[in-house]
């Protein structure tokens, strides 16, 4: 299906896959070569995903890898205006997103710099249950009036067909328009779960919302190969075949030319089936 999302009143078209490139300002995000604090690095990371083919940054400024010590309110709001003020002066027509399950936090990005989504990966982790905080940020997207990135941290694919079915549903009483669902790679699911809601991804274009997947250098990879993160750039590459073979819309990276490359790939391979069928 096609898509379009109104990123402050910028169209970003998702008839082809896009990509959405990894800017951490945190010290503790699960893979170290994704961590910048310094202006100098912010600036290189920026530069680097718009070089490579990226078309969304997305700045996390609070970890949420497994075991994490989530960083304050305030310190994480002091994290994103040291990031955003940079990026904005360096790329200020960059699609931006920022990654944050606090709607205080969301509402700042969005009034103060403007953030074009934000990325919500503060789902609750019990089936059929949405939790006041969850409430709280559907009400605040709602009125910010920007994309909204729901994710789910729901063991199996049924589960997670009826938890974005009942969010968006809610979101849509409250007047959200643009939304993208995520499957929750890495959250909730055992390694096997992991590979088994990948293995039935397609079943997620029932609810004809566009699809993020974020499986980039996550344990699934690493712990089935039997590697460090700093091997799973060929892991990450193959999964994401896979995503934009069963209806991928986003690729969330940290390898931002891989990703670009195998969308690219996966891109000719579907045109040449088209053509083939049509003959």
């Amino acid at each position: 299906m096609e898509y379009t999302l109104n990123c402050n009143g910028r169209l970003l078209n998702l008839c082809e896959p896009q990509v959405m490139g990894i800017l951490n300002v945190t010290p503790d995000s699960f893979y170290a070569a994704s961590r910048q604090q310094t202006e100098e690095g912010i600036i290189q990371r920026t530069h680097q995903i718009i070089n490579e083919g990226g078309t969304i940054i997305d700045v996390g400024a609070c970890s949420t890898r497994p075991d994490s010590t989530p960083a304050t309110e305030q310190e994480e709001i002091q994290r994103l205006r040291f990031a955003l003020n940079i990026i904005r002066k360096e790329v200020p027509d960059a699609i931006v997103s920022v990654d944050t399950f606090r709607p205080d936090v969301a509402r700042m990005v969005v009034e103060e710099y403007g953030a074009d989504i934000i990325n919500d990966v503060g789902a609750p982790a019990t089936p059929h249950l949405l939790p006041l905080t969850s409430l709280e940020m559907f009400h605040m997207v709602s009125r910010l009036r920007v994309p909204y990135i729901y994710m789910s941290r729901q063991a199996t694919m049924y589960d997670i067909l009826i938890d974005c079915a009942q969010a968006t549903d809610q979101l849509r009483m409250l007047g959200q328009k643009d939304m993208i669902i995520d499957p929750g790679f890495g959250f909730g699911k055992t390694l096997e779960q992991n590979y088994q809601v990948m293995n039935e991804l397609e079943r997620m274009e029932i609810l004809q919302l566009p699809i993020l997947v974020g499986v980039s250098r996550k344990s699934m990879i690493y712990r089935t190969l039997n590697c460090q993160q700093e091997e799973a750039k060929n892991g990450t590459t193959v999964l994401h075949t896979l995503a934009l073979m069963k209806g991928a819309s986003i690729l969330r990276a940290h390898d931002v030319k891989e990703a670009v490359e195998t969308i690219r790939i996966v891109a000719a391979t579907q045109m040449q089936s088209t053509s083939n069928s049509r003959l």
